[in-house]
């Protein structure tokens, strides 16, 4: 039995409302037309997937199991549809999506020199869509720093980074050599929404602000709102008048990997990914991030 993927987008649309009137108007579908389809795909699959009483609807434990395999399937099913469209256009292109702080530019210049005829993008990603934008083919490989959602990915480690505490200018700790975690104990943390992400094992009070990105992050800081932390890597690319970064040895270090949808399967791709993998360990061996501050570029050692 095929699984119907139009009926599984319309099962997502209504577990994200259990609501049917709202779900139905979500798909821009007559609500007899949703409840159809979702009886055919219980049908399809010979169990119930839904709950429905006076209460309203609730998910059964195959609903749920449902929901959570329907994600990445959706998703590569429409990146398998931008892949045939950049196919169709009869060019060769990679999109390769990193994280703020992470140098692309070594890999992408090692990788033109074996592949001229490939056009390699580069894309910003952040922490709350890494996962779904290598699922659903907006980037074919990506620079991710975890925690991630490995679910339908292949997930490669690349190196590790220290973190610095980043501090507003008049905090009574900047422009120390360093920090403990022991210090800044108990300050308001700048962290975005998924709190159980963040790398410190003290307590910190969740300061109530929803950040992305680095610049949302070092903005709330300035701000006095709070401390946070961020991959040392991002210092050199990031710096602000009113922020201070301190090194805090004992915080746990920020993994850096490389990331493609399980299902991708490419010679380019893997490619793209030696040439990754090759220039990050001449990174290392440099000092990390302290040659990019003297201008000097690894992949050219590849020459």
């Amino acid at each position: 039995m095929d699984l119907d993927l139009r009926k599984l987008r319309y099962f997502v649309a209504l577990a994200g409302q259990l609501h049917f009137g709202r779900a139905a108007d979500e798909l821009h579908i007559a609500q007899p037309v949703l409840s159809r389809q979702i009886r055919a795909l219980e049908k399809d699959l010979g169990t119930p997937l839904l709950t429905r009483d006076s209460h309203g609807v609730a998910l059964t434990d195959a609903g749920r199991q449902l929901l959570t395999d329907a994600g990445p399937l959706l998703a590569s099913a429409h990146a398998v549809r931008r892949r045939v469209a950049v196919a169709a256009r009869g060019s060769q292109r990679l999109m390769v999506g990193f994280r703020a702080g992470v140098a692309v530019a070594p890999a992408v210049q090692l990788f033109a020199t074996q592949h001229p005829d490939v056009i390699v993008d580069v894309r910003r990603i952040e922490w709350d869509d890494q996962a779904a934008m290598l699922l659903d083919g907006r980037i074919d490989v990506g620079y991710v720093r975890l925690p991630i959602d490995e679910a339908g990915l292949r997930v490669a480690p690349l190196y590790a980074e220290p973190r610095v505490a980043v501090l507003p200018v008049g905090h009574r700790l900047a422009g120390q050599e360093q920090v403990t975690e022991a210090d800044l104990a108990g300050e308001p943390l700048v962290w975005h929404v998924d709190t159980s992400t963040q790398p410190t094992r003290r307590p910190h009070p969740n300061a109530g602000y929803r950040v992305r990105g680095v610049e949302e992050t070092l903005e709330h800081v300035a701000a006095g709102r709070g401390i946070s932390f961020l991959a040392r890597s991002a210092t050199v690319f990031y710096s602000h008048p009113n922020i201070s970064y301190v090194p805090i040895p004992d915080l746990a270090p920020d993994q850096v990997c490389l990331a493609v949808a399980a299902s991708r399967t490419s010679p380019v791709v893997d490619a793209f990914f030696a040439a990754a993998q090759a220039t990050a360990e001449i990174t290392a061996e440099c000092g990390n991030y302290e040659m990019w501050k003297l201008g000097s570029s690894p992949a050219s050692k590849h020459g």
